[in-house]
């Protein structure tokens, strides 16, 4: 099948998440499974640019991306030069895919699949719950959802969520959706070793054994305030928080954690951390906890069970249901008292810690592959296409 993706972002960005490492493993599963994919997407990286070309395609573990510039409304990803080379292409695929919502690229391209009568595949990418809408430009996206999204939604052959958090999410908007999939998100093979030689903030890590993470964008929308105040009332173990601070909150989380008196124990690198440095992040810890406001799947949890680290999750975040279903972790509610008994729980009992964390990762590996998840969306995508979409 030749497949189009069209997604607001992608690699090198790394600033916007998980979102952008679910794209492209996924991507490069199809491709890897035979299929034509290729790519369309800005080169928007915050307020900068990513350092690729806008002239040429670019080739990245079998996958054709095409990259353009935003040359302003940029929070809208607005990029008409997309919208001009999209125009001369979905005529030729079999399936668009869309990876957003709320942002031009999507609608844009939407726009022209149903034109062209190409069937659409919407992924939200947790961007369709409704704390997050009522939290940051309420008016601007309920307004953007009544003229422009909900055709988008409603017109599309099916929607993608990955997990029944999501779905469940999703259903509240009450809008008249043809179809609703749920497939997980899969994980990659670990591709360096962790670091010899860290940096000194990663290194200190590893002389804080035992050791929990809450690994991932520093954002409101994670609920540290929360892990801070759950981890106040342990009496075993310390935290780390790692990962990129656009929100400005490390100030904060640091204020925080010494008003309860726990800065001795706690950890804070508000920085991005790739590579061989994340190697030496997991390698450090034995848990994750996971407590956000809103976590439609939650990347960061299946790498760390991949990985071998026992998950501490809430039952709004995505993987939760993978969390219980594997053995791989603890599911408590979102209040501090369980927060504290269950991070307790794994700090103070390192051979618990150990033995869910190889159940889940035994289990990943067993089931959460790219290529597995790759398989499903195959079959999703031949669904679209009818009798004739059998054999491509």
């Amino acid at each position: 099948m030749r497949l189009i993706h069209v997604t607001p972002s992608y690699l090198p960005a790394v600033r916007y998440g998980g979102p952008i490492f679910a794209v492209h493993g996924l991507c490069a599963a199809l491709a890897a499974r035979g299929h034509d994919v290729e790519v369309f997407t800005t080169s928007i990286d915050g307020p900068r640019d990513s350092d690729v070309p806008h002239d040429a395609p670019v080739m990245l573990d079998g996958v054709k991306i095409r990259y353009f510039a935003s040359p302003m409304l940029r929070r809208l990803s607005w990029a008409p030069t997309l919208a001009a080379a999209l125009r001369g292409s979905v005529e030729t695929a079999d399936v668009v895919h869309l990876h957003s919502i709320f942002l031009w690229p999507t609608a844009a391209a939407a726009r022209l699949a149903r034109r062209r009568n190409i069937p659409y595949v919407v992924s939200p990418r947790g961007m369709l719950v409704e704390a997050l809408v009522a939290r940051r430009h309420s008016l601007l996206k309920r307004l953007w959802l009544a003229l422009i999204e909900r055709r988008n939604l409603e017109a599309a052959a099916a929607i993608h969520v990955t997990s029944r958090v999501e779905a469940a999410e999703l259903a509240k908007f009450g809008l008249r959706l043809r179809r609703v999939v749920v497939i997980p998100n899969g994980v990659e093979e670990p591709n360096a070793e962790p670091s010899p030689n860290p940096s000194a903030d990663i290194a200190r890590l590893a002389e804080m054994r035992p050791l929990l993470l809450a690994f991932g964008r520093l954002s409101w929308v994670k609920r540290l305030d929360r892990v801070l105040e759950a981890f106040a009332r342990t009496d075993h173990g310390n935290l780390a928080i790692v990962g990129p601070d656009d929100e400005a909150l490390a100030s904060r989380l640091r204020a925080q954690a010494e008003s309860l008196g726990i800065t001795a124990r706690v950890h804070i690198a508000p920085r991005a951390v790739t590579g061989a440095e994340k190697e030496f992040v997991f390698a450090s810890a034995s848990g994750l906890v996971l407590a956000s406001l809103s976590e439609s799947f939650g990347n960061v949890g299946i790498e760390a069970m991949r990985r071998g680290l026992a998950v501490i999750a809430t039952p709004i975040t995505g993987i939760s249901a993978l969390v219980a279903e594997s053995g791989g972790g603890i599911v408590v509610e979102p209040d501090t008292a369980a927060l504290a008994g269950a991070i307790d729980r794994l700090a103070g009992d390192p051979a618990l810690a150990a033995r869910l964390g190889a159940t889940g990762r035994d289990y990943v590996q067993a089931h959460c592959r790219w290529s597995d998840v790759a398989e499903r969306m195959e079959a999703l995508y031949r669904s679209l296409l009818g009798p004739a979409g059998a054999g491509r």
